[in-house]
């Protein structure tokens, strides 16, 4: 099998290092896995592309590049340069320090990557470990995501549903904040939405007198409503969300078309 990666914290994040030896897994001994991620950190970026500017590629090691871009771009940039014409069987995403449940969803270069590839008519899971109390001191806080990530991609291709529809369907699987022995197993669930949360900012004044505003998160310990993502994650549950890039609220067409045409 033939694997692309990328992720959006960077060529050097610890969880592209986990992602690789996972996607070596899955591929096997004759399979390929091709690295494109970004040079720098690009979370937060969602599914971005850098239309208006150009984006410098470098080649670090056999399959191995570094793209000043976001993950969107990273995608692009395997497909059409760095793997040239060599299509890629899968591509994964990850894994993420961080989870991307809930609103997280939706402003995450994690989840902007597999939309890209899914966007291009290929196989993609995005995957990303949840921090938490339970294994944020841990030698390795990707424990849960490294021991259990391959086991999920096999379930995933071997029963997943792959369709090819215009909006092809994607994953998106998040491994709770937990050693990786307390794993209690996997749930499908919805993406949720955190109710007590939101994004921000926070101002500040720097020493030159100017003022610069830091966007800040929300908690991540509020769970979603049970049957989503976070609220499987802090009972110790895999996640497992099947999600498509269409945007259309289907289920107010109807209502809509009645009061409008």
């Amino acid at each position: 099998m033939r694997i692309l990666i990328t992720n959006d914290d960077g060529i050097n994040a610890p969880g592209l290092k986990v992602l690789e030896a996972i996607a070596a897994e899955i591929a096997g001994p004759g399979g390929e896995v091709w690295t494109v991620a970004p040079a720098f950190e690009q979370s937060g970026v969602g599914h971005c592309i850098s239309y208006v500017h150009p984006t410098m590629i470098a080649e670090l090691g056999p399959r191995r590049f570094a793209a000043e871009g976001s993950p969107a771009d990273c995608v692009l940039a395997g497909l059409y340069d760095v793997m040239k014409g060599r299509t890629p069987d899968l591509v994964l995403s990850g894994v993420n320090r961080g989870n991307n449940a809930a609103e997280n969803v939706l402003y995450s270069g994690t989840i902007g990557g597999a939309m890209e590839a899914a966007l291009q008519g290929l196989p993609a899971i995005a995957l990303s470990q949840y921090y938490g109390p339970g294994n944020v001191t841990l030698g390795n806080s990707f424990e849960a995501a490294a021991r259990h990530g391959a086991g999920v991609i096999r379930k995933l291709l071997d029963s997943g549903h792959w369709d090819e529809t215009d909006y092809r369907i994607f994953y998106n699987v998040n491994f709770p904040p937990l050693p990786a022995a307390e794993v209690r197993g996997t749930r499908v669930v919805a993406q949720g939405y955190r109710r007590e949360t939101r994004f921000g900012v926070e101002p500040h004044v720097a020493p030159n007198g100017r003022r610069f505003l830091w966007i800040k998160g929300g908690r991540q310990d509020v769970p979603t409503a049970p049957g989503t993502d976070a609220h499987a994650n802090l009972q110790g549950y895999i996640s497992v969300t099947p999600m498509r890039v269409d945007l259309t609220a289907h289920d107010r067409l109807e209502a809509l078309r009645a009061a409008l045409e």
